[in-house]
């Protein structure tokens, strides 16, 4: 994992992704500051992406809040280098049709396609997976990636920003494994769903009540909705970051407390979109035909 991954000739589309090791340890925040030490290990660099090894070959995957620069684009790339076909879905318009060019340039081999959706929405959900399944003639994998954080203390906390968050995030994702569940009965040949939920699922931060709560729900949902699940032959499993950074997080949070968080990981360095996703396609994988109900953890563990 440490050493850097040699460019493949077949490699293009992962290209975009790469930095110099110098450019991976400033972003990594591998420093000394107090309650903090110098990380000397090679994990404190992160790594190129790996090559894909075709584990998703013939399959057809969704991945919602796909455009821009974080997990969702960032898996829908990753699921493509591993041979499959995807929709990609957002519901910001013209950053998905972005995000459309970019993977059909990067991936000509493969099939692309963006369809527009909010979430919040049951109609557009809806609709989305109907429009998924008439694109490319059936799905295999839906991945729940829409999500909706902030930083606000309880006391300070609307009503309007906690409904909020919670209905992208929770709710949303509620919506979105009941359309692909509906879906997967109807077709009769199973399926993979796999939700993204968050550490902080499980642990506790100052300003983060309605995230948090949200993502908890995300993981009972997983593990409930697995259950009744596994007898139409889906398998349902959530991803758990901690802090992956990317250039629309840190456009929209304070750089302060990215480098803080980052900087308490065990690795002192927040996990690259990329690896996350990684995660992601291996769920929706054979590798993992026995799992279903469980959340992963992706993370460094706090050092």
């Amino acid at each position: 994992m440490a050493a850097a991954v040699p460019v493949h000739p077949r490699r293009h589309h992962l290209r975009r992704f790469e930095r110099s090791a110098a450019q991976h340890h400033c972003r990594a925040g591998a420093r000394t500051t107090e309650g903090s030490k110098v990380m000397n290990s090679p994990l404190s660099i992160a790594p190129q992406p790996v090559p894909g090894h075709g584990l998703l070959t013939g399959r057809i995957a969704v991945v919602t809040a796909a455009a821009g620069t974080g997990i969702g684009s960032a898996t829908a790339r990753r699921l493509l280098a591993e041979g499959a076909d995807v929709v990609v879905s957002d519901w910001h318009e013209r950053r998905l049709a972005e995000t459309e060019v970019e993977l059909k340039g990067e991936f000509p081999e493969r099939r692309v396609a963006a369809i527009a959706c909010d979430v919040q929405r049951t109609d557009q959900v809806d609709a989305l997976v109907r429009g998924a399944a008439a694109a490319f003639g059936r799905i295999d994998i839906m991945v729940n990636n829409a999500g909706l954080g902030g930083e606000t203390p309880v006391v300070d906390m609307t009503d309007e920003q906690w409904d909020r968050v919670l209905d992208i995030t929770l709710n949303g994702t509620f919506r979105c494994t009941r359309a692909a569940l509906a879906y997967f009965r109807a077709a009769g040949h199973g399926g993979v769903i796999v939700n993204n939920a968050s550490v902080l699922g499980w642990r506790a931060q100052r300003g983060q009540a309605h995230y948090a709560a949200a993502k908890a729900g995300v993981m009972a949902l997983t593990r409930c909705s697995a259950l009744e699940a596994a007898e139409l032959g889906v398998r349902i499993n959530a991803v758990a970051p901690s802090i992956a950074r990317h250039a629309f997080l840190d456009k929209v949070s304070s750089t302060e407390l990215l480098d803080r968080l980052s900087e308490r990981e065990a690795f002192g360095r927040a996990a690259e979109p990329w690896e996350v996703a990684a995660t992601i396609a291996m769920l929706a994988s054979d590798y993992t035909t026995y799992l279903t109900g469980e959340v992963v953890s992706v993370s460094s563990q706090r050092a």
